[in-house]
C-alpha cells in the first residue's frame, strides 16, 4: 500500500464542489504534501414546484457533473495512487434514491464514472418550506438539538403531509455526501456519521441512535433513515474503477463539511475557527467530557455538534454570510438592468469592496438577516440610522459587512469564547478570503489574535482526517 499513500478529499458544497489530493510525507513537519486541488461551481439550483419560492433544491446530476470535472482535472497518474477517499458535504440537506438504482456506471472516452439515475433533487439546508407553525406541530425530539427547516427529518415530515406519493417513489435517503459514498461502494443501505445524523434532527448523540419510537408514533417512514457509523471509519470499497482510481479503494463514512473544515483549520484546541462562505460558522472545541443538556432549546443561538472521538463543537451557525453579499450584488445589478445598464456581478463586487475599504467607518446600521436565523426564523433584515451623509456605496457596503460579523458576534460573543479557553480565532472561507472589509470587521468585533491563513476548506480537511487516521494504510 506504500505506493498508494495518497488520499482524495471531496467536498460537495452549496455552491461548489472541491477536491484535494494529499500524500503522506513523514519527512515534512505537517506529515503530508498537497499534490493537487480543484474547485468547480455546481450551478445546481433549480426551482421547487412543490415548495414554491420557499423551497431550495439542487439538481444532483449537476453536482456529480461538477465532481467529475474536478476529477478529470487531476493527472491520471496521481489518481492511480489513491488509496483512500474521504467525502464531506453540506449538512442538514436530504436526497432520496432507490436502492440498486441510484446510479449507472458508464464509460466515456475510456473513463469510468457514475451518473445519477433514480434520484430525487437535493433539498438543501437553505430550504424554507417548513414554517414555524409546521415545526411546532412536530413531535418533540429526544435530543439536545432542535429541529429546523432544511433539516432532513423535518423535510420528510413536510413531504409526508404535502407529497406522500413522492416518498413512495424511493426507499432510502441520505445527505448528498452519503449518496456519493453509497454509489461508490454499492451500499444497499447508506451509512451516515453522527455528524450528519445530528444535522437531520431526531438523533440522540449520547446513545448514537435515531428517535425511532418517537418517529414511529408520528407515522414517520423510518425505513428511510440510514445506519450510523463513526466518521473516519471505512464505509466500504469502490466497486468500479472511478476515473483512474483503482477498484477496491477504501472509502470513508461521509463527514459534515463543518467538522471537516474545522479539522483543517484548528491547530490547537484553544483555537476557534471562523468560516465565512455561503453561510457563517464560528466553532470552538468543547472541553473533554462535555455533554450537552438533553433538552433542545430552539431559541439558543449556539448549538453543540458532534466532532470526533465523541467530543463536541460549540457552534454559532448563521444562515447569513456570503449569500447576503451575493444578494446585495444581484440587487444592484438588477437595478442597473432596470435602468438600461449592463454590468457584470464580478465588477460590482470588486468595486463595492474597494469603496468600503476606503470608507473606514459608518453610522449606518444593517441587520443582514434576510434569511432569518434558525433560532429566530421569523427575523428579517433591517436598515437603521439612515442619514443623507451615509448613503454612498462605501457606507452601505461597510455597514453590510459589519452587520454580517456583528450578527455572528451577537450569537457567540468573544466573552463566551474566552470562557471556553479560546485564545485565537482562525479565519477561513471563500467570502472572507477575498474581502478585506470583512477581515477588518472580524478584527474589530473579536479582540483576540485573529489569523487569516490560507483559504482552507472541507475537501482538504476530510482528506487530512483520512490520511492522519491511516485509513489508506490498512491491509487490503
Amino acid at each position: 500500500m506504500a505506493s498508494r499513500s495518497v488520499t482524495l478529499g471531496i467536498d460537495l458544497g452549496t455552491t461548489s464542489v472541491k477536491t484535494a489530493l494529499l500524500e503522506a510525507a513523514p519527512d515534512q513537519p505537517s506529515g503530508f504534501v498537497v499534490l493537487a486541488s480543484c474547485s468547480r461551481a455546481a450551478r445546481a439550483e433549480v426551482e421547487s414546484a412543490a415548495a414554491g419560492p420557499q423551497g431550495q433544491e439542487q439538481d444532483v446530476s449537476r453536482i456529480i457533473q461538477a465532481l467529475n470535472e474536478c476529477l478529470a482535472d487531476i493527472p491520471p497518474q496521481q489518481l492511480r495512487r489513491v488509496g483512500g477517499i474521504g467525502v464531506s458535504g453540506q449538512m442538514h440537506g436530504i436526497v432520496f434514491w432507490k436502492v440498486h438504482q441510484g446510479c449507472d456506471w458508464t464509460e466515456v472516452r475510456s473513463v469510468s464514472m457514475f451518473e445519477p439515475r433514480a434520484v430525487s433533487r437535493l433539498v438543501t439546508w437553505q430550504d424554507g418550506r417548513c414554517s414555524s407553525e409546521f415545526l411546532a406541530s412536530l413531535p418533540q425530539p429526544e435530543s439536545h438539538l432542535s429541529v429546523a427547516t432544511g433539516f432532513g427529518c423535518a423535510t420528510i415530515f413536510w413531504l409526508l403531509k404535502n407529497s406522500p406519493e413522492f416518498l413512495k417513489s424511493f426507499d432510502t435517503a441520505g445527505t448528498i455526501q452519503d449518496y456519493v459514498v453509497a454509489m461508490l461502494c454499492g451500499l444497499q443501505r447508506p451509512l451516515m456519521s453522527d455528524q450528519n445524523a445530528a444535522s437531520w434532527g431526531y438523533f440522540n448523540t449520547q446513545s448514537q441512535s435515531w428517535n425511532l419510537e418517537i418517529l414511529k408514533a408520528a407515522g414517520f417512514p423510518i425505513h428511510l433513515l440510514p445506519d450510523i457509523a463513526e466518521p473516519g471509519n471505512v464505509a466500504g470499497r469502490t466497486t468500479h474503477q472511478w476515473f483512474e482510481i483503482p477498484r477496491g479503494t477504501q472509502v470513508g463514512v461521509a463527514m459534515g463539511d463543518l467538522q471537516a473544515s474545522v479539522y483543517s483549520c484548528m491547530g490547537q484546541r484553544t483555537d476557534a475557527v471562523l468560516n465565512i462562505s455561503t453561510s457563517v460558522q464560528l466553532a470552538a472545541s468543547m472541553p473533554l467530557g462535555f455533554q450537552p443538556a438533553q433538552t433542545p432549546d430552539p431559541s439558543a443561538p449556539v448549538a453543540f455538534f458532534p466532532y470526533f472521538n465523541r467530543t463536541y463543537l460549540g457552534v454559532a451557525a448563521s444562515l447569513n454570510g456570503g449569500n447576503v453579499l451575493a444578494t446585495f450584488v444581484h440587487m444592484l445589478v438588477q437595478w442597473m438592468a432596470d435602468l438600461g445598464l449592463e454590468v457584470e456581478e464580478s465588477t460590482v463586487y470588486s468595486r463595492m469592496i474597494q469603496a468600503a475599504a476606503q470608507q473606514r467607518d459608518t453610522r449606518l446600521t444593517i441587520t443582514p438577516t434576510v434569511l432569518g436565523e434558525r433560532h429566530l426564523p421569523d427575523q428579517l433584515a433591517s436598515v437603521t440610522r439612515i442619514s443623507s451623509s451615509d448613503l454612498s456605496l462605501g457606507h452601505v457596503t461597510r455597514a453590510l459587512c459589519r452587520g454580517i460579523v456583528q450578527n455572528l458576534h451577537s450569537m457567540l460573543p468573544f466573552q463566551q469564547l474566552a470562557e471556553w479557553g479560546v485564545q485565537r480565532v482562525m479565519g477561513s472561507g471563500s467570502a472572507l478570503s477575498r474581502n478585506e472589509v470583512l477581515k477588518q470587521e472580524v478584527q474589530r468585533a473579536f479582540p483576540l489574535p485573529v489569523s487569516f491563513g490560507q483559504d482552507v476548506d472541507a475537501a482538504f480537511g476530510v482528506a487530512l482526517v483520512m490520511l492522519q487516521r491511516g485509513i489508506n494504510q490498512e491491509e487490503s
